[in-house]
């Protein structure tokens, strides 16, 4: 199993191993706090694994694109020169691409910054759960310092309760979604005005038999819109991590399967190849689900302004 795996119940491996999954990919509680803070008006607010990794994430954010993107527009003749050209390509393309088509020209630059800071920030929150750090200082702390697992005490042990990727935790897109949400109910409202808004969820001049049923569905359809983008983003986000450890216990099961460490090394030589697979392949997700996300969300801000269109 892993190096942060931090305990060992009674029973095989393979009764251990959906535990030991779920403990990767789940967010630490509040009995594993990163940062204890005080409970006001009921609600624990000490800071678990997933919201320091958002804190790490907008820090990211704010040295990749607010601080160069602020350097550049100070500059006295402004030229944008390597990691500006990247910025601007990805910035062009994601305004021209997905907010324009969708919002029209007259509200491009209304919607462009939202829906850009929804890329950047999901880009970052999927690409750093990626990225082993927790797994690399749980193996230094196992090995190099030797801390034994059990030693509560320890601050490199309680970050290694929960995984690293906040963009798997349905709280995380839930909130990103209901974002979305109320963009939508704002946008309509610019454009039409708060009353002909809600009039547009539904086309004018039909039978009146037919509202009876076409109003609640639309109803339904509006709150579906940002369920489908929280479900969505987290449920691939989480997906692609079960995956890759469940290949990877394929050594532990085998090795307990046939009481042989040499048939877990033998396994490796097949599940070490296809969770680096699974690694590429997510890799490839970590960027289509951020632009998904961005157009899914460009798309129906600009079905709230050009109605029925």
């Amino acid at each position: 199993m892993s190096a942060t795996d931090t305990g060992h119940g009674a029973g095989s491996v393979m009764d251990r191993v959906g535990d030991n999954i779920i403990h990767h990919v789940s967010n630490s509680d509040i009995s594993h706090p990163i940062i204890h803070l005080p409970t006001i008006f009921g609600i624990d607010f000490s800071v678990t694994k997933h919201v320091l990794m958002l804190w790490v994430v907008a820090l990211i954010a704010c040295v990749a694109i607010i601080v160069p993107v602020r350097r550049y527009l100070a500059a006295e003749r402004p030229i944008p020169k390597g990691w500006m050209n990247l910025l601007e390509a990805v910035v062009q393309f994601i305004r021209d691409s997905l907010v324009k088509p969708n919002v029209g020209p007259k509200w491009v630059m209304t919607w462009a910054p939202l829906i850009l800071t929804f890329f950047f920030f999901i880009l970052f929150a999927n690409g750093i759960g990626m990225v082993p750090i927790f797994e690399t200082l749980g193996l230094v702390n196992r090995f190099a310092l030797g801390v034994p697992a059990s030693d509560s005490h320890n601050f490199i042990n309680h970050l290694l309760h929960g995984g690293p990727t906040a963009t798997g935790n349905f709280n995380v897109t839930a909130g990103l979604a209901t974002i979305t949400f109320l963009t939508i109910m704002v946008a309509g409202t610019k454009a039409h005005g708060f009353i002909n808004h809600w009039k547009n969820l539904v086309p004018h001049g039909l039978a009146w038999p037919v509202y009876i049923i076409l109003i609640p569905i639309e109803l339904i359809g509006l709150f579906v819109k940002p369920f489908a983008l929280t479900m969505r983003l987290a449920a691939n986000m989480t997906g692609g991590h079960i995956a890759i450890l469940a290949i990877l216990s394929f050594m532990a099961i085998f090795a307990d399967m046939f009481h042989s460490v040499a048939a877990g090394v033998g396994m490796a030589a097949v599940s070490v190849p296809m969770a680096a697979a699974v690694n590429a392949l997510e890799i490839i997700v970590v960027l289509v689900q951020a632009y998904v996300f961005t157009l899914l969300s460009a798309v129906f801000i600009g079905m709230a302004i050009n109605v029925h269109h």
